[in-house]
């Protein structure tokens, strides 16, 4: 059987609070995000949160990701970058290198594809992963804890299912819509898990308001003056649509 699930990330400002999420189904659904991050940052997050989660299953995967940039940073460009030592071509440094990395090693071993779909076109698994990622960039934005989700629940005795999903990263009481009306939210259950010793912070200390602002190597701009076809014009604009981002940097992300 393969598990079919939609990653995707959030970020208000870019960078600014940033949210991920990925989704299956109501039961196994995961968000989460920073205080400071880019979009590119809560995308990558998001494949490797849920390449972690299902580490435990024997399951082929499929993630649908509305961003190139991940597919292409994953399937395309991580062998070249580690033969160079984590460059690019030019030599210039991989950014996201730590996501990367980690991306990298949770790859392997697993029997994993990748598909492209249109952000914001009305496909359900990408539209829920994106209300979810963006909902946690929204909480960081508010200071206020997000909204994590069941996690990966298959498999998991259904006891232990209905535990996840009724308490919260804090060990709090949080009953979703999905469990159903004849469990009173007062019903017994199992100790809930005690809560972590220190939690994160929910907002960023001076110096993380630093991270990803000099991400692009200072260099005296060169004008380029570029002539497209209609038909080549429509599938950049695609492209840039699908990364949230403008003509000029969907152009700048394929050199």
């Amino acid at each position: 059987m393969t598990i079919t699930a939609a990653a995707d990330g959030s970020a208000l400002g870019n960078p600014g609070p940033n949210g991920w999420a990925w989704y299956i189904d109501d039961a196994n659904w995961a968000a989460g995000g920073s205080p400071h991050g880019t979009n590119n940052q809560g995308e990558l997050q998001a494949v490797l949160e849920l390449l972690q989660s299902t580490a435990g299953t024997s399951e082929d995967l499929l993630i649908l990701c509305d961003s190139k940039y991940v597919i292409d940073s994953i399937t395309k460009w991580m062998p070249g970058w580690k033969r160079r030592g984590w460059r690019k071509s030019d030599g210039s440094p991989v950014l996201n290198q730590d996501l990367m990395k980690a991306l990298d090693e949770a790859m392997s071993g697993r029997a994993v594809r990748f598909e492209w779909v249109k952000g914001h076109a009305g496909h359900d698994l990408n539209e829920a992963a994106d209300e979810r990622a963006n909902a946690a960039a929204k909480a960081y934005q508010q200071k206020q804890e997000p909204r994590r989700g069941p996690g990966f629940t298959r498999g998991a005795a259904p006891s232990a299912r209905m535990q996840a999903d009724r308490t919260d990263v804090g060990g709090n009481a949080a009953v979703p819509a999905d469990i159903p009306a004849s469990v009173p939210a007062s019903a017994p259950t199992a100790a809930p898990a005690p809560a972590p010793a220190s939690a994160p912070p929910l907002w960023a200390e001076a110096s993380d308001l630093l991270d990803g602002l000099f991400d692009t190597p200072a260099a005296e701009p060169i004008a380029v003056t570029l002539q497209l076809s209609a038909a080549e014009h429509a599938r950049l604009r695609d492209r840039a649509d699908a990364q949230g981002v403008s003509l000029e940097d969907a152009l700048r992300r394929l050199i």
